[in-house]
């Protein structure tokens, strides 16, 4: 089974999900279920549906989340060094066509957060950087066209 890579905060978060559907979440549901079952014919039942519909997705993405914590490969950036673009890198990049700097977190793809700067290690930008040095200019095709960078840092 393949195996995806996450740093340890970005393990915890999903571990807090899965409790939190499991303890939480899926009993108030299960709650809901039968209130609605009291209201009378399913069949004429919104409620009811609704909370099965509900159901369903917690149930899903409690598997989700099952199957991405058993296959989550826990790489920690604070004990990588180096001058090379790799997973858990904050990235400081400038923009050559704009001149503007920017900087990424590249994270597992369940972290990722473009607001919070952090942007999944399989994204078009992401892989255009990784394995490269601090100083290298990289052409990388994203969604919005061709985008030219400069690493100008790395850190872990």
């Amino acid at each position: 089974m393949e195996r995806y890579p996450i740093t340890p905060e970005g393990l915890k978060k999903l571990e807090a999900e899965l409790k939190r559907l499991r303890e939480v979440d899926r009993p108030a549901n299960v709650k809901a279920i039968e209130e609605a079952r009291g209201h009378g014919d399913l069949r004429e039942n919104a409620d009811f549906k609704c909370a099965k519909d509900e159901q369903a997705m917690i149930v899903g993405r409690i598997a989700y989340l099952q199957g991405r914590i058993s296959h989550a490969a826990v790489i920690d950036p604070s004990k990588l060094s180096g001058n090379r673009v790799v997973f858990g890198a904050r990235v400081f990049l400038k923009n050559l066509d704009t001149g503007e700097p920017i900087v990424y977190r590249l994270v597992g793809e369940d972290e990722a957060d473009i607001e919070q700067g952090s942007i999944s290690i399989t994204s078009p930008l992401a892989r255009g950087l990784i394995r490269r040095e601090v100083g290298e200019q990289a052409k990388i095709a994203v969604p919005s066209g061709i985008k030219s960078f400069e690493i100008v840092k790395i850190e872990f």
